[in-house]
């Protein structure tokens, strides 16, 4: 039996899961990104990012990919990918959603919140984000005047590595709100990819910490950032990463993960700043591409070569840092500063429209996440809110004392709303039937070392059954499992 060439048509575009490899269809060449899940009856059960499993038949792969296969067969398993939903590889996780792929965790809290298990306080300063890869978290901060990638053994809290890579001087880039990184390290193939704040951009190995390659989006790529730093996380796809750093060379570059080798340049991107959104992967009219806000546009480039393929104006203002959200053919932006919100249609020639635009989600930079048709995050002045996809429109809001505003995570139904100016987090129904809460917790301690002007701005994240949550240098664990 051929390996299908639907299941590749089908699969091709999705992102890569966290142990994903390449796989090459021995007769044709083309090649998925997928997890190797479990070998029976001659097949090998692929699973992609989504957490579809297809069946495609051993021998039609690679010799490579055979090798593979027998290679770990013979460590007297079939089932490899058993700890593959307690991972999470890049800023909002390996689906770019910002929803966890738990499931069976506490559906309330006890009185002062869930269990917490350990307190790390190395972390460095900065806003930083977390992942977790194979029982092990990775964050980045600024110690002393040091910019460091740690890695931490969930199990235990305790470090395993810690690993400077460039200097933070904590000039020009607006440091009265603080200093430090604010991109999310990215896991792939045992890389750490991580970005620092003046744009060095390093592959570190993920075992030891040890500096595979470094580039700077400045002096390599004319880049320019925008007055906060650079503030987003590297993007992996496949064999590639893909970054955004700005300037009026090319605004979307493309390079070989293993090397930064270039691969391409979009040159027709100009955005000048860089901005502070992620890159997401799209399939859009069948053709796979990188997804970009800036301060005045968004954009979508073709992922084999960077052409521009189609662009929608936006007026960001100050700064444009959510990342977006696509859907099929549609895509949700959101800025603060009073900006608002709205959805994009690519059409078939790919050409744009606005399905609609409003200001009732001004998100600044807490993310906002889609469950099913409604969009869930804080909006300035508003409160939590949960937003109608199709329309537009609010569907309820809940501001309050611990819920005026701050970033939101989804995990098993719940959301997962941090209060940035206290550290309470609430947890609630993500249900478009109405805001109820279902347990509360204070982030503590915090750090007596963040600037004063500086919030709890680290998005939380909860995966293998615990919520992690941070305040500049101090990481702390929760068991939110339920028992």
């Amino acid at each position: 039996m051929k390996f299908a060439t639907t299941l590749l048509l089908a699969f091709f575009f999705l992102s890569s899961s966290l142990f994903a490899r390449t796989w090459k269809q021995k007769e044709t060449g083309k090649e998925i990104e997928a997890e190797l899940v479990k070998v029976e009856g001659g097949k090998a059960h692929l699973r992609l990012a989504n957490g579809r499993v297809g069946q495609v038949d051993i021998t039609s792969l690679s010799d490579a990919d055979q090798e593979f296969i027998k290679q770990q067969a013979s460590g007297g398993s079939t089932n490899f990918a058993s700890s593959a939903g307690a991972n999470w590889p890049q800023f909002r996780g390996a689906n770019h959603d910002g929803i966890s792929p738990d499931a069976d965790l506490l559906d309330e809290w006890p009185e002062g919140g869930p269990e917490k298990l350990w307190v790390y306080e190395g972390a460095g300063l900065g806003y930083s984000g977390i992942i977790v890869v194979g029982g092990k978290l990775f964050t980045q901060g600024t110690q002393g005047d040091d910019v460091t990638v740690v890695c931490v053994d969930v199990a235990s809290g305790k470090e395993v590595w810690n690993t400077s890579y460039s200097k933070d001087d904590q000039q020009g880039y607006s440091a009265g709100w603080g200093h430090g990184p604010r991109g999310t390290p990215t896991y792939s193939d045992g890389k750490i990819y991580a970005l620092g704040p003046k744009g060095t951009l390093v592959c570190l190995n993920a075992e030891d910490g040890k500096k595979e390659w470094d580039k700077n989006y400045v002096d390599d790529f004319g880049g320019k950032w925008g007055g906060w730093g650079y503030s987003a996380s590297p993007f992996v796809d496949g064999e590639n990463l893909i970054i955004a750093p700005g300037g009026e060379d090319a605004g979307i570059v493309c390079l070989k993960k293993d090397t930064g080798a270039v691969v391409w340049k979009a040159s027709d991107v100009k955005p000048g700043k860089a901005e502070y959104a992620t890159i997401v992967p799209a399939e859009i009219n069948g053709v796979r591409q990188y997804v970009r806000l800036f301060e005045r546009e968004l954009v979508g480039v073709a992922a084999e070569d960077g052409k521009l393929l189609w662009s929608s104006p936006w007026d960001g203002k100050t700064a444009a840092i959510p990342t977006p959200i696509v859907d099929g053919n549609e895509i949700y932006i959101t800025s603060g500063y009073g900006v608002g919100c709205k959805l994009v249609r690519v059409k078939e020639d790919f050409s744009t429209e606005d399905v609609w635009v409003n200001k009732t989600m001004k998100n600044h930079h807490g993310g906002v996440v889609k469950v099913g048709e409604k969009l869930y995050g804080f909006s300035d002045g508003g409160g939590l809110i949960c937003q109608d996809w199709d329309s537009g429109e609010m569907t309820w809001n809940e501001k309050g004392q611990y819920t005026s505003k701050g970033s939101v995570h989804v995990a098993d139904g719940k959301l997962y709303a941090l209060n940035e100016g206290d550290g309470v987090l609430t947890l609630a129904d993500a249900s478009p039937d109405g805001f109820e809460q279902k347990g509360q917790l204070t982030l503590e301690p915090q750090s007596a070392n963040r600037n004063p002007k500086g919030k709890i701005w680290t998005h939380p994240v909860v995966v293998g059954g615990k919520l992690f949550l941070r305040d500049q240098e101090i990481v702390i664990c929760y068991d939110v499992s339920a028992k």
